[in-house]
C-alpha cells in the first residue's frame, strides 16, 4: 500500500460556523493516537490496537489528515491509501461526536479529494456500515455510490457497503 494524502507545507487554519472555533488541518503525530483511538471507538464502533495508528503514521506519514482544535487536539481525521493503480481508498474517516455538523467532515473530505485529483487518481473507494444512514447521506453528497454489499464485513458481524466515486 502507498499513502496518497500529502501533508501540506504548513498547517492551515479553517474557520467554521461562528459558534465553533476554527480547526487546523495537519498531518498525524504519534501523540494523536489516544484521541484518534477514542474517535474510532465512538464513531466507527471498532477497537484497533493503538500500534496500528503509529504503524500507519510511521509507514505512510502523509496518510493522515487530522483536524485539530485550537488546543491542537484532534477532533477528526481521514486516513487514505492507494492499493490499486490510480485509485485511492479511505481506510478510516471520523469526526468526534461533539464536533459533528460543524463542517469538519466536509473539510477533511474536500482536502482529501483535492489531493487525489492532484495525484491523478481517477477513483476513490470506501466502506461504510449499512446502518450508518448519516454517513451514507454524507458520502452521497460527495457523489459516492454503493457498488457492493460486504456481508459480515465489520468485527461485530454487521454488513457494510462499498462505495465509490469517480474523480474528474
Amino acid at each position: 500500500m502507498r499513502c496518497i494524502a500529502d501533508t501540506a507545507p504548513g498547517a492551515t487554519v479553517f474557520p467554521l460556523p461562528s459558534d465553533r472555533p476554527p480547526v487546523t488541518l495537519r498531518g498525524f503525530r504519534p501523540t494523536d493516537v489516544p484521541f484518534i483511538s477514542a474517535i474510532v471507538a465512538d464513531a466507527l464502533h471498532e477497537h484497533y490496537d493503538p500500534s496500528l495508528y503509529q504503524s500507519l503514521g510511521t509507514e505512510w506519514p502523509d496518510g493522515f489528515l487530522v483536524a485539530a482544535d485550537p488546543s491542537d487536539v484532534p477532533v477528526g481525521f481521514l486516513l487514505g491509501v492507494s492499493q490499486v493503480d490510480r485509485e485511492a481508498r479511505i481506510l478510516m474517516f471520523a469526526v468526534a461526536r461533539g464536533h459533528r455538523t460543524a463542517g469538519i467532515g466536509t473539510l477533511l473530505m474536500t482536502a482529501f479529494l483535492d489531493r487525489c485529483r492532484a495525484r491523478g487518481y481517477g477513483r476513490v473507494t470506501l466502506e461504510v456500515r449499512v446502518s450508518n444512514a448519516t454517513a451514507i447521506r454524507f458520502y452521497t453528497r460527495f457523489l459516492y455510490s454503493v457498488i457492493d454489499l460486504l456481508r459480515a464485513y465489520y468485527s461485530d458481524g454487521e454488513n457494510g457497503y462499498q462505495m465509490a466515486r469517480e474523480l474528474a
